[in-house]
C-alpha cells in the first residue's frame, strides 16, 4: 500500500532567505529545462502540487494543466495563486493513492518533492507512469546533502538534520537506480540539494 504522505508545507518559492532563494533558482531553471525536454506542450498533471508554482509555470509556457494534492490548505493556496495569476489551472485534493482512478493517462506526470514522504515509492512510481502517455518528471531532496545543508544552518538538530516528514533518503545514484527499475531514465539534473529525472515507462 502507498502510504499519504506526511510533509511540511513549508512555501519555499517564496522565501526571502538569499541562500534559499539562489538555491531554488537552480531547482525551478533546472525544472523548466527539463519539462521542455517532454516535448511540445500537451497535458499535465501534477501530484502533489503544493501552492501551485510548478502547475503555474507548466501553464504559462503552454501546458493544459491539472493538479493535486493531499493537503487541503495547500489546495486552498494554490486556488488562490492561480487565480491572482488568470490562469485555468483545476486543483484538488487527493491522496497520490488514488490518482489512477482520478485522471486519465496525459503527456507529462509532474511528482516533485513528494517520493521522499511515501512509506512505497516504488509502487507510487508505478502509479504514476501509468498515468504517463510520454514522461514522468520527480524530484526529490539529494542525500545526505540535504541534511547535512540542514544542520549547517542549524536545524533538525535532533533529528540530524532530516526534515520532518521525510521517510525515505537518496543519494544520487540511488534515486537513479530506483527509477531504472521501473522506467527508462531519460534526463537528469542535480541541482543542490536535488535530484531531478524525467522518465518515460519501459
Amino acid at each position: 500500500m502507498i502510504e499519504q504522505p506526511a510533509g511540511n508545507y513549508y512555501d519555499k518559492y517564496s522565501t526571502a532567505n538569499p541562500i534559499a532563494r539562489h538555491l531554488m533558482q537552480g531547482f525551478l531553471a533546472s525544472f523548466r529545462d527539463l519539462v521542455s525536454k517532454a516535448g511540445p506542450p500537451g497535458e499535465a498533471l501534477e501530484v502533489g502540487c503544493g501552492e501551485g508554482e510548478l502547475s503555474m509555470r507548466m501553464a504559462a509556457a503552454g501546458w493544459c494543466v491539472r493538479g493535486c494534492d493531499i493537503a487541503c490548505e495547500a489546495v486552498q493556496e494554490a486556488r488562490i495563486r492561480i487565480a491572482a495569476a488568470d490562469l485555468n489551472i483545476p486543483v484538488e485534493v487527493a491522496d497520490i493513492r488514488d490518482v489512477g482512478n482520478l485522471y486519465s493517462p496525459v503527456d507529462l506526470v509532474v511528482c516533485c518533492e513528494v517520493l521522499e514522504h511515501l512509506e512505497s515509492p516504488e509502487q507510487a512510481l508505478d502509479v504514476l507512469l501509468a498515468l504517463s502517455r510520454r514522461y514522468l518528471l520527480v524530484s526529490v531532496p539529494r542525500e545526505p546533502i540535504w541534511r547535512a545543508m540542514n544542520m549547517l544552518r542549524g536545524t533538525y538538530w535532533a533529528s540530524l538534520g532530516n526534515t520532518p516528514g521525510h521517510i525515505q533518503h537518496w543519494s544520487r545514484r540511488q534515486f537513479i537506480a530506483m527509477l531504472a527499475r521501473h522506467a527508462e531514465v531519460v534526463e537528469l539534473r542535480s541541482p543542490l540539494p536535488w535530484t531531478l529525472a524525467l522518465c518515460r515507462a519501459y
